[in-house]
């Protein structure tokens, strides 16, 4: 007699142990892939930051060109246009009437903690004004940093906008800014893979690291003379 070819097949599942291994496989997998996909992502947050600092950059030479050749930094007054992440807006796509900063992008570093922060980088202040610099005045600017990743958490400020009152507080010109600093820190000491991404006066961009098994006070010293410009 012919088998009918509806006969009811023998269904066959996963049993609970074939679960478990398939389970037990994905986690180590998991394992596996996961602080790989962190580190590319850190990576990637690096390579982001740099591309904003040189795009700053180009627009700082712009600057210059077109204005005596006065490198802008900090101001004195809020409302002082040479502030530098205003001074930069038309060198950045922005109309004469389009004055707010908070739309340049670059200007926000991904890998900054507090998403409101919108200055995310501090800028050189030292020598003897904090106001713009007029850099054919001074030599070796491969060697001084100009701009630098801004450190993050408790005593550092969240700028909002160019009228907070903690926009003052994003510029370096004391040994205490510096990222081996235990004191009132102002360059990051950790934002990307234990370093920081700065912009150099000559407008090249690197990442520094921050490890160093010097004494604090010796490891300040060190950083800041990268900071100070060299006259003729």
């Amino acid at each position: 007699m012919k088998e009918d070819h509806h006969t009811k097949e023998q269904k066959h599942g996963f049993t609970l142990i074939e679960l478990l291994v398939v389970i037990a496989i994905i986690a180590v997998l998991m394992g596996i892939l996961l602080p790989a996909l962190s580190v590319a992502r850190k990576q990637g947050y690096q390579v982001v930051c740099q591309n904003n600092l040189r795009q700053i950059g180009m627009a700082a030479v712009l600057y210059v060109e077109d204005n005596n050749y006065l490198l802008p930094r900090d101001a004195d007054n809020i409302e002082d246009p040479s502030i530098w992440f205003q001074a930069f807006l038309p060198y950045m796509g922005h109309k004469k009437e389009q004055q707010d900063y908070r739309d340049v992008k670059i200007y926000r570093c991904q890998a900054y903690p507090d998403k409101r922060q919108t200055v995310c980088y501090v800028v050189n202040g030292t020598e003897e004004t904090y106001d713009q610099l007029k850099i054919t005045n001074y030599r070796r600017l491969s060697e001084s940093i100009y701009m630098a990743d801004n450190e993050d958490g408790d005593g550092r400020p969240i700028v909002t906008s160019r009228t907070d009152p903690g926009v003052h507080l994003v510029d370096v010109w004391n040994q205490d800014h510096m990222p081996s600093s235990n004191n009132s820190r102002r360059v990051a000491r950790d934002r990307h893979r234990k370093g920081y991404n700065v912009l150099y006066a000559d407008w090249h961009v690197k990442r520094l690291s921050s490890h160093t098994t010097l004494p604090e006070n010796e490891a300040k010293e060190i950083e800041f003379e990268m900071w100070r410009f060299h006259k003729k």
